[in-house]
């Protein structure tokens, strides 16, 4: 057996077989959204503290600390999906995935103020801050549209060649996005709108959740097969892989604390690693949720999490995720307590 390969599978296997630490975080609270039932990605805002959750035709706004709604972001029929805010602008952005559609919004007024074509499955959306550019991720047809925030304009349309999931920012101008189709990590160019590298994740099955760890550069990218593969973000190589819950559908990384986080929507749980080295990480005891709390954001200051999930039915599926029950959609809130 390779060298490297065993030093993988040593890795995973002492990982599982190591007894996980004291539970290190309880719920706070747990905040009401209604129906819309369907959701997808929540962001959380470190400048204004504030949670905006992608729900049905709306995007409902939270107040990070306090768990008061603040308002809602409406008029979007097709579904919405990301969310990135630029308080450079002032506004943030969203998609209209049936419409193929991004969707601009005042961060003030919550009022939308521009709708820019984009194309059909608009999903995820990542900015990065150097060129203030947003680049919104469609799934099926394998394409990014690049979107000049300030003009609120169609720089360029990045044709991938894959069904993608989830884009984060890098630094220096790079953008990550999981390639789902084909199991691997793209790696773009945010000023030549160019796709430079795809990285092979090799036993991944459909990535979906990407997370950055800006001081140590090293991506976690969440994969159905209920692993998190660790990758370094300069030359793709996979650093260790890590056991995960079932029906992950985001990653999350604090940097203060050097924690990654899986939600477990099949699961009902958080999967919780220590990042004790840029190449090792410790589980601990994993953080129950609810069953279909898939996406999650944190907050990097305090370390809260938030998991959106919903009661679900049992025995009631739509496709491989439980059906939720109509108007029990809720942000669950999380703090650690060491």
């Amino acid at each position: 057996m390779h060298r490297r390969h065993l030093t993988l599978v040593l890795g995973l296997a002492l990982c599982s077989a190591s007894a996980p630490a004291k539970p290190s975080y309880t719920l706070a609270k747990s905040v009401p959204l209604g129906s819309p039932d369907r959701w997808d990605y929540l962001t959380f805002d470190q400048p204004s503290g504030r949670v905006y959750v992608a729900h049905g035709d709306r995007l409902t706004v939270v107040d990070g600390r306090s768990g008061a709604v603040v308002g809602e972001v409406r008029g979007i029929p097709g579904g919405t999906h990301g969310v990135v805010i630029s308080t450079a602008v002032g506004e943030g952005l969203t998609d209209d995935g049936g419409a193929g559609q991004v969707i601009a919004f005042d961060l003030k007024s919550l009022q939308v103020t521009h709708r820019i074509p984009a194309a059909p499955d608009a999903d995820g959306i990542a900015l990065d801050p150097d060129t203030g550019h947003a680049f919104v991720v469609e799934g099926d047809p394998g394409t990014i549209t690049v979107l000049d925030t300030r003009l609120n304009s169609v720089v360029t349309t990045i044709k991938a060649g894959e069904k993608m999931e989830f884009p984060t920012a890098g630094a220096d101008g790079v953008i990550y996005v999981a390639g789902e189709e084909r199991n691997d990590l793209l790696k773009l160019d945010a000023r030549t709108n160019r796709v430079t590298a795809h990285w092979p994740a090799p036993d991944c099955a459909s990535p979906h959740g990407l997370a950055f760890d800006a001081a140590h550069r090293r991506l976690f990218m969440g994969c159905v097969n209920s692993v998190m593969m660790v990758m370094d973000a300069d030359s793709g190589q996979v650093v260790a892989k890590l056991p995960i819950g079932r029906g992950s559908d985001a990653i999350a990384y604090d940097p203060k604390r050097r924690r990654v986080f899986s939600p477990n929507g099949k699961d009902g749980t958080l999967t919780v690693y220590q990042q004790t080295g840029p190449d090792s990480y410790k589980a601990l005891a994993p953080i129950s949720t609810a069953v279909s709390g898939r996406t999650m954001a944190v907050d990097p200051g305090s370390g809260r999490l938030f998991v959106v999930a919903a009661d679900t039915s049992p025995g009631a599926t739509a496709g491989d995720r439980a059906r939720p029950r109509p108007g029990t959609l809720r942000i669950m809130i999380f703090d650690p307590v060491d």
